[in-house]
């Protein structure tokens, strides 16, 4: 593509028009979409059953948070969009060629990459089923349907390689990460370059039941993380990071 179809001004202003998407794809009424991303974060942490065993992470993400975790990513972004629209300057530095979108949510990220210049295409991947429609409805409203596929799992892209890796707000949701860097691995190209960021903590007050943060869990990730990728300087205040894999 020659042109942006959607840029980062845009993304501060309306989120990609993320409130007439959503509201659109849930048959809502305006009030009835501004009262659910009031209470989004709560909603969806009703949801959760206080705890389950790390194997039964993706049953919870694929079948039983519904479009809850739609509206609570969207009401995130709406309220931080200045913090977002820097993963997406960071993201416009780095990103080229295939570009896979690891859990991308309400789609920003992938929508975003789909519209750069020296990006071919994007997968975006996610296991929740509301998600992947949601981001597919997206992109043809956005004119990206061409340049964007959505997918459950990596091994649906046809096992493709990968030249940039866009993971944000993922790992702290995965029992082992350590094992997510390793498979990330396989399908990275020599020259790729992954921007990640975690969030290991599950709050004071146990207010982020959905993320995993257990002491071994996170030294073995640094471990990987440190033996098998090496930091690239960005100029970026946020916690997203840049690595390339060592050779």
């Amino acid at each position: 593509m020659n042109e942006k179809d959607v840029d980062i001004n845009e993304f501060l202003k309306t989120g990609f028009n993320i409130k007439a998407h959503l509201k659109k794809f849930l048959n809502l009424s305006l009030e009835e979409l501004d009262n659910r991303l009031t209470h989004g974060l709560e909603d969806m942490a009703s949801l959760h059953p206080g705890s389950f065993k790390p194997d039964e992470a993706n049953d919870f993400y694929e079948s039983k948070v519904g479009n809850s975790h739609l509206v609570e990513l969207a009401a995130w972004h709406l309220a931080s969009s200045e913090y977002i629209a820097d993963t997406l300057r960071l993201q416009e530095m780095f990103a080229y060629g295939q570009v896979l979108d690891f859990g991308g949510g309400i789609g920003s990220h992938a929508l975003a990459a789909a519209s750069l210049k020296d990006v071919e295409h994007v997968y975006f991947v996610d296991l929740n089923p509301q998600n992947r429609d949601f981001v597919a409805q997206r992109a043809k409203y956005l004119g990206l349907e061409e340049v964007l596929s959505v997918h459950r799992d990596i091994e649906s892209t046809g096992n493709a390689k990968f030249d940039t890796l866009v993971c944000l707000d993922v790992l702290e949701h995965i029992p082992d990460p350590s094992n997510q860097l390793l498979i990330f691995l396989e399908h990275l190209k020599p020259n790729s370059v992954s921007l990640l960021n975690w969030y290991f903590y599950k709050g004071k007050n146990g207010e982020y039941p959905f993320h995993f943060d257990d002491e071994e869990m996170i030294a073995k990730f640094f471990n990987t993380l440190q033996s098998n990728f090496i930091e690239v300087f960005h100029p970026f205040l946020i916690t997203t990071r840049a690595y390339k894999p060592i050779k």
